[in-house]
């Protein structure tokens, strides 16, 4: 996590390479350079630098920087829906897939740091309206997954306290907040992530939910 306040640093110039793997790396390069310049600070020559490409190299993956951070935005967010759908279809107790949704949330969001505060932390005054409506399209697309399965819970009479989309917010507000604070405050003495982050879900679903 600490590499995502480091400042980036030039590559060396790269011969030409496969088309889908020079891709990858453009986009896990702007992912840092997003960060680290705000948007308005990222540019297409600081992207292509920090690759080892020339710019017209890069523009002939990506037409411009709105492109390459919807695609970022994109490619994480349906990641994190085809996750969200595929845990609440299981044939399993409800409470287990809530338990399991919000660790697979947590989990993503410590491998995906860059990409995560792209998407739920930078200022909507400083990414494209693009990227803005597909993640807002998507997010409400796992909105909707996750509160399928806490309104099958609601149906078996298990919440103790709130309606189906008091508690969905206040999960994901949990889970946010600690994934926020670990990414920004890598120099805090955190506890192992996995147990963390157990006795958190535990924690909700024991003050939220009845067995």
């Amino acid at each position: 996590m600490n590499e995502i306040l480091n400042k980036p640093v030039k590559s060396a110039r790269k011969a030409k390479g496969d088309g889908h793997l020079r891709r990858a790396e453009i986009l896990r390069a702007a992912e840092r350079i997003f960060i680290a310049e705000g948007y308005e600070g990222a540019t297409i020559r600081k992207i292509a630098d920090e690759v080892g490409v020339s710019s017209t190299c890069l523009y002939m993956h990506f037409r411009d920087k709105d492109q390459i951070l919807l695609e970022i935005c994109t490619v994480a967010m349906e990641e994190l829906l085809a996750m969200n759908s595929e845990f609440a279809a299981r044939p399993v107790d409800p409470v287990e897939r809530v338990r399991m949704m919000l660790t697979a949330y947590v989990e993503f969001a410590l491998e995906n740091p860059n990409a995560y505060r792209l998407i739920f932390c930078a200022s909507p005054l400083a990414t494209s309206d693009q990227k803005q409506r597909i993640t807002l399209e998507l997010g409400a697309q796992c909105f909707e997954r996750f509160s399928g399965v806490i309104r099958e819970i609601t149906a078996q009479g298990r919440l103790k306290i709130g309606d189906p989309r008091t508690v969905h917010q206040a999960m994901w507000s949990a889970c946010h907040g600690l994934v926020s604070l670990m990414i920004t405050k890598p120099n805090v003495d955190w506890a192992e992530p996995k147990e963390i982050t157990r006795v958190m879900i535990d924690g909700l679903l024991f003050g939220l939910i009845t067995d």
